[in-house]
């Protein structure tokens, strides 16, 4: 996965979805901001492609923008679609699994 920030021009209009691609048998990710108060991260992932149960210090808010993904949540199964925002609270393990490509935005906020 590329982990490397990229900048965003100030005051322009950007189609999130366009700035990462779909890899065959990969998940791809593209860092926006990485930043002592969080970050901001596409990810596109192949269908197959998922992440592992784990927890993390911060919330987490799952936005996805193209396609449909399967977040377990606390052992909680919700299936998210283009359009829509999760929310996966501190500490609580989770996954995601993609059925079929998805991309999604990843926004942590620390503290």
């Amino acid at each position: 996965m590329n982990k490397t920030a990229e900048s965003m021009e100030p005051a322009q209009p950007v189609r999130l979805a366009e700035r990462v691609q779909y890899a065959d048998g990969s998940i791809v990710s593209r860092a926006l901001v990485q930043k002592p108060v969080g970050s901001i991260t596409l990810f596109a992932f192949d269908a197959g492609q998922g992440l592992n149960e784990h927890t993390a210090p911060y919330d987490a808010y799952v936005q996805i923008l193209d396609g449909e993904a399967e977040l377990v949540i606390g052992g909680r199964v919700v299936n998210s679609v283009s359009g829509e925002t999760v929310l996966m609270p501190a500490n609580v393990p989770h996954a995601l699994n993609a059925r079929q490509r998805f991309k999604m935005l990843l926004t942590m906020i620390r503290g």
